[in-house]
């Protein structure tokens, strides 16, 4: 067995130093020789089968000694680690102190490092915390806005003379330049005002335009060759159009859904806007309820994890190192976005592992199947990607995590800024779960991939014993 000791710099980072002994090192001295063996030529001599002594007189004992090190050291790091009972967030640079003398084999090898690791945090008392968040309600206004939606998916667009305002339906030339050179252009795009979804200053520039006028801003560009660059951008606007909506009676009622009457159709949109008032009382005071308990607790951050995060988000992103979006600025949003991420996270697992929080397979297809919506992909293609990128357990301490949130919730007292206590019960847990064992069916969207489905049992077991 190796031997190792633990020298703490600071709350997430130590020194770790293991020493293997002469006996543990021995079979990786008599690999070597057999490589070294295998790897040389020597009269007299067939390939694999010169004598130790041939090979200590030509290449000298130092160097199996180094092989034997070379090829055991990351195994006798893994040792160390699990004799130190640590869990590394980094690699160390290893740096050899001391090795067995190579004429007796007396001694010991001896190598450390420096790495961080997870900090030691003490729970606080989560039990009872107590959060106010807004008045929300279903009433005649909410209801008119549900309405109004399910209106506007069966409006008409009419053009109309007038200067453009917020919300309305253009019709757009652009035309891009960067000094004075033509970089790009489009004709004939349909863009709703106010959408945000094209270039920023566009809607600035698109309200007060009527037909045949043309305004120019400045913008950074988001796709294509130049993208990230600064341009100058010509629009001009061919069209305005208003959408006219239908009369909200009971022919529209027959129309736009299964019912005969206008009333009819307002009960169910008045159910329909409950269920997402409770959605975004629950997210509110989820929300509210996580800020307030990681304000009860200090969890320090490796610097090395947020430098790391920094470096994936920009590469991932496509950026270099100078370019328009790799900023100070942003830098330092991502960086306060990935320490709060790591103390959320690591705050969330040790709630979940005192509340011995488990993750169902179900629990995991509706996550996937959720997230794959997101993204426009197919379920079943979004699992087989997750699996192949061993991202499985990931996605266990993604769910894991939130239900341990949902059981802090779940003791939270929430109140609403009239002083009215708010049942969360229905959000915190969904009728499917709180279903007799048996009677919960998990959905049919997806499967795991039978690989995923053993990688997802082995993630929980170890979430177990930890």
């Amino acid at each position: 067995m190796v031997k190792s000791t633990v020298e703490e710099l600071n709350p997430t980072r130590v020194k770790l130093t293991v020493e293997v002994s002469s006996e543990e090192l021995e079979p990786k001295i008599k690999a070597a020789y057999k490589s070294i063996a295998n790897q040389v030529q020597i009269p007299g001599f067939r390939k694999g089968k010169v004598p130790a002594p041939i090979i200590d007189q030509r290449f000298g004992r130092e160097a199996v000694i180094q092989q034997a090190i070379n090829d055991g050291l990351q195994e006798f790091y893994q040792l160390g680690l699990a004799e130190a009972e640590i869990s590394p967030l980094s690699r160390p640079e290893v740096e050899v102190e001391e090795i067995p003398d190579t004429k007796t084999n007396e001694g010991v090898l001896k190598f450390s490092g420096e790495l961080d690791i997870k900090p030691t945090v003490e729970l606080p008392d989560y039990s009872g915390l107590e959060v106010e968040i807004g008045v929300h309600e279903a009433d005649d206004a909410a209801v008119q806005e549900e309405l109004d939606a399910l209106r506007s998916r069966f409006g008409t667009l009419k053009e109309v003379e007038r200067p453009a305002a917020n919300d309305d339906f253009v019709t757009i030339d652009l035309v891009a330049t960067i000094d004075e050179d033509e970089v790009d252009n489009a004709t004939g795009l349909s863009y709703q005002v106010g959408a945000g979804t094209m270039l920023d200053g566009l809607d600035e520039a698109l309200e007060g335009l009527s037909a045949g006028e043309d305004a120019t801003f400045n913008t950074t560009l988001a796709g294509g060759e130049h993208s990230g660059e600064e341009a100058t951008v010509k629009v001009t606007l061919t069209a305005v159009k208003e959408r006219e909506l239908p009369e909200a009676d009971d022919d529209f009622a027959q129309m736009a859904s299964e019912f005969d009457t206008i009333e009819e159709l307002k009960d169910d949109l008045r159910e329909k806007a409950e269920a997402g008032l409770l959605e975004k009382q629950g997210v509110e005071a989820r929300d509210k309820v996580l800020e307030k308990l990681m304000g009860l607790v200090e969890v320090p951050v490796p610097e090395s994890v947020v430098e790391e995060q920094i470096e994936q988000h920009f590469t991932s992103q496509g950026h270099q190192a100078g370019d328009s979006h790799d900023t100070e600025e942003h830098r330092a949003e991502i960086r306060e976005q990935t320490k709060e991420a790591f103390r959320n996270e690591i705050v969330l697992d040790l709630i979940a592992e005192k509340e011995e929080v488990s993750v169902e397979q179900a629990e995991i297809i509706e996550y996937i199947v959720a997230t794959a919506q997101q993204y426009g992909m197919e379920p079943n293609q979004f699992a087989q990607m997750l699996d192949q990128a061993g991202q499985v357990p990931m996605i266990m301490g993604e769910v894991r995590r939130r239900k341990a949130l949902a059981k802090v919730l779940e003791l939270a007292t929430v109140k609403d800024t009239e002083g009215n206590e708010v049942d969360l019960t229905d959000f915190v847990t969904p009728p499917s779960e709180g279903e007799e064992d048996g009677d919960a069916e998990a959905p049919e969207s997806a499967d795991l991939p039978a690989e995923a489905e053993e990688t997802a049992d082995e993630a929980e077991e170890n979430s177990e014993t930890k």
